[in-house]
């Protein structure tokens, strides 16, 4: 006869649930004090206490010691904690309410004043938000818990956004949590259950959150923990993120299996999914960051000084008659009340977004709206050198005629899109008077340790003498032959090492081809015209051929400007799609104003075109001609792999055909189309092995539990949106399965890819910046315009096989 779980054990404890409460028991009853680690040496997972360290002179730096640090402020002593009823349950109201009627002090007064936010207040806005898709609805919870994580605790604040935005810290900030399989051994070993229990568990609940919240429902502890607080849940975090070399894995478990002991209902629900870094909830970063300035409208200033950008203590005391006015109240007054508010929130919101993509670094924020509010945001928060900034976006065009249809005659420049990996690259000078060197990827990746020879070559051309002091360029990072210096393909540059690279094992060689400047010598240029910032990048950076074998060169990107006529940028065209490069890149060279007509007004206006550096835009000052679009050959589309069914024939053993989704507007990934060819046998076999389908695998499910929009698209197994694929396709049609850009060419049906082929996989780009729904419209409407739409609707259901035969394993082996 099995032996009883933990889970099924009756009410009275026996002596040996007795004996096995008091091992976890002890297992948890850690030291309250900290032992001091040595100055040299981060503080020993050992004694990290999950709800916040007692000693807050000592708390640990997220960052490393070459760029900037970027930790959460120290947290406070857990023991000044306590519930007004010692172990009273908290009952939290609903956070979905009106932002402009919500009551922080129905929630704070359950807690000892300037105490820690307990996490229990977290998991509540998170299982908020997870039950509703409003956007109105998420945006306001998210606003009323930090407006009170603000008020109550602005210490918590900062950990409180990391564990709402599923991060532990900024991307450029290499920090991650690697638990793999530790998470289920630690649901396993608090819970009792046998690993078969556990394993059908999953296969009925597919959300491992919902896994431990099961798991642990039964379980019962005779001494009550403490319990667990915003600022302990993110320390633990960086605790787990810290613990390397031999015996980490263990190190790592005993964490999560403290934060699991002491977490209590929904709690272990969220920090299971917080441990997996996949939260399941429709926060993404936009709604976060008009969160925090919303909540910032509604907070008036510690100091009392009046400000321009928080609302008025008059405002916010008659803000809590919107929701009910008397009788005597003119409900003229109460809507003229509410529009000035709605204003500060739109301005806030412009000055907050604005600061993110220039200054993406939520410590540096949040310290200064906690410091000086609203009103000295974008004084104390500017760009720096070590922080990346989010990148200019090129707009899609399929041809010169199209170019200068936009364009008009305002002059611009051509220059070659090569087939490399966007680089930002950062330099300042340290005391010593030695240029320290960053590289940061397209979505703010820090890649400095994969490109030593670019970083020696920096140090060479800008020695102590000579050259800027600090700068900030953006450019394209290529594959060379280090003989010749003639191009390579992006695949050729894949073949490197990803981290960690020494300058002599370097085999595959490089060019830095520099085509932006957004900073110079403590000068912001984002500001300046294009023609500007390129005339400073020309004469300050001169183009380098090392002398010294292994060292990467670096050049201008090649161009043409239009002032030499449309015959000389047509024949730089024709070079651009013989060559090994993408195609163009159209950059208009002044700011100007340009006549664009209305057809439904029947009128035409004037619209500004904007020639300056715009972090995170699509604008159409940089408009992107890719050889694609030039050639005939088909569009080039951005997607992610989302999920895929079980292969036929020769294929049964692989995943065949993949499904690929598209951004809407709000962000989340909508399903658009299938994808089975262009794929050789070594890609599907690699395939395979990121998406195995098991018991331990975190990127595959049978289950939907990355969200998501599928339409009537039902694959057989769900992926987590990480990759993305470049795939070319003969047409966008109108589609009954595919819910992209419903609502935005037909009310009732969306749009699909016709005959998609798989041409590469993107890594330097990351989900958030694929195909969005409008930009899929808008593909479709100028195709309808033109007269290509020759295909039926997409019925989603194509044959498994190759359409034009399979391609070289040069061209489509991304593994």
């Amino acid at each position: 006869m099995p032996a009883k779980r933990a889970h099924d054990a009756p009410t009275t404890p026996n002596k040996r649930q007795k004996g096995k409460q008091a091992r976890i028991d002890t297992f948890f009853s850690s030291p309250r004090t900290p032992v001091r680690a040595p100055a040299a040496s981060p503080p020993s997972p050992e004694v990290i206490i999950i709800d916040g360290p007692d000693d807050t002179t000592d708390s640990p730096k997220a960052g490393p010691s070459t760029a900037p640090s970027h930790a959460p402020p120290p947290a406070p002593s857990s023991r000044t904690f306590s519930l007004k009823s010692s172990h009273a349950a908290l009952s939290y109201p609903s956070l979905t309410t009106d932002a402009l009627t919500f009551d922080v002090l129905q929630v704070s007064a359950q807690w000892t004043p300037g105490a820690p936010v307990p996490y229990s207040f977290l998991a509540h806005t998170l299982k908020s938000v997870s039950e509703t898709r409003s956007r109105i609805a998420i945006t306001n919870a998210l606003t009323n818990c930090l407006r009170v994580v603000a008020q109550h605790h602005p210490a918590s604040l900062l950990p409180a956004v990391y564990l709402l935005s599923n991060t532990v810290a900024p991307s450029y900030v290499p920090v991650e949590l690697g638990l793999g399989a530790s998470i289920s051994k630690s649901i396993q070993q608090i819970s009792g259950l046998s690993s078969g229990a556990l394993r059908d568990l999953y296969n009925n609940l597919g959300d491992v959150g919902d896994v431990a919240f099961a798991a642990k429902s039964k379980v019962r502890t005779l001494i009550p923990h403490p319990p667990l607080l915003v600022t302990g849940v993110y320390q633990s975090l960086l605790a787990i993120s810290r613990c390397k070399g031999q015996g980490a894995v263990k190190e790592k478990q005993k964490i999560v299996e403290k934060l699991l002991i002491a977490s209590k209902d929904e709690e272990t629900r969220f920090l299971a999914r917080t441990l997996t870094q996949n939260l399941r909830v429709g926060a993404v970063r936009t709604t976060i960051l008009t969160a925090l300035s919303r909540a910032f409208v509604l907070t008036s200033r510690s100091d009392g000084r009046q400000s321009g950008m928080h609302a008025p203590a008059v405002l916010l005391a008659s803000v809590k008659t919107l929701a009910s006015p008397s009788k005597s109240q003119k409900k003229p007054a109460v809507d003229d009340a509410r529009e000035q508010i709605i204003e500060l929130f739109d301005r806030a919101e412009g000055l907050v977004k604005q600061v993110y993509v220039r200054h993406p670094c939520y410590e540096d924020i949040i310290a200064a709206l906690l410091k000086d509010g609203l009103d000295g945001l974008e004084q104390h928060v500017s760009l720096a050198v070590g922080i990346p900034l989010m990148p200019t976006l090129g707009s899609p065009t399929r041809s010169l005629d199209e170019v200068f249809n936009i364009l008009q005659d305002h002059p611009f420049a051509a220059e070659l899109k090569y087939d490399g990996q966007r680089a930002q690259i950062h330099g300042q000078r340290n005391d010593e008077g030695r240029l320290v060197v960053h590289i940061f990827s397209r979505h703010l990746e820090n890649m400095t340790t994969k490109y030593p020879d670019v970083v020696h070559m920096f140090q060479s051309m800008c020695g102590e003498a000579t050259g800027a002091s600090s700068f900030i360029m953006d450019s394209e990072i290529v594959a060379l032959d280090p003989s010749t210096g003639a191009l390579k393909t992006f695949q050729e540059l894949s073949n490197r090492a990803r981290k960690d690279v020494q300058l002599g094992d370097v085999r595959v060689a490089v060019g830095v081809f520099a085509f932006d400047l957004m900073y110079l010598d403590g000068q912001e240029l984002i500001g300046l015209p294009f023609r500007e910032r390129r005339a400073m990048l020309n004469s300050q950076f001169l183009a380098f051929v090392p002398e010294e074998k292994g060292i990467a060169r670096f050049s201008h990107v090649e161009c043409c400007d239009s002032q030499l006529g449309r015959d000389a940028i047509e024949e730089f065209m024709v070079k651009a799609t013989e060559s090994r490069c993408e195609g163009l890149m159209i950059k208009l060279l002044d700011s100007c104003e340009v006549e664009e007509r209305d057809a439904k007004k029947a009128k035409t206006r004037r619209k500004p075109f904007p020639a300056t550096y715009e972090p995170d835009k699509r604008t159409a000052a940089w408009l992107k001609l890719k050889k694609d679009y030039i050639t005939g050959l088909g569009d080039s589309f951005d997607l992610v792999p989302v999920g895929a069914w079980h292969g036929n024939g020769r294929k049964a053993k692989w995943w065949s055909p993949i499904l690929l989704a598209l951004r809407a507007a709000d962000g989340e990934l909508v399903a658009v189309c299938k994808c089975m060819s262009g794929f050789t046998d070594a890609f599907y076999k690699g395939l395979n092995d990121r998406y195995s389908l098991n018991d331990e695998s975190t990127t595959s499910s049978r289950q939907p539990l990355w969200g998501g929009e599928f339409g009537g698209f039902k694959p057989d197994v769900y992926f987590r949106p990480h990759e993305v694929w470049e795939v070319r396709v003969a047409d966008v049609t109108i589609s009954p399965v595919s819910l992209a850009a419903k609502g935005l060419v037909s009310q009732a049906r969306g749009l699909s890819l016709r005959f998609p082929r798989y041409i590469k996989t993107r890594e330097d780009k990351g989900i958030e910046q694929v195909m969005t729904a409008g930009e899929l419209a808008r593909v479709y409407e100028q195709q309808e315009a033109r007269g290509r739409h020759d295909g039926g609707n997409d019925e989603g259901d194509l044959l498994d096989v190759d359409i034009d035969g399979s391609v070289p394993a040069s061209e489509s082996d991304s593994t």
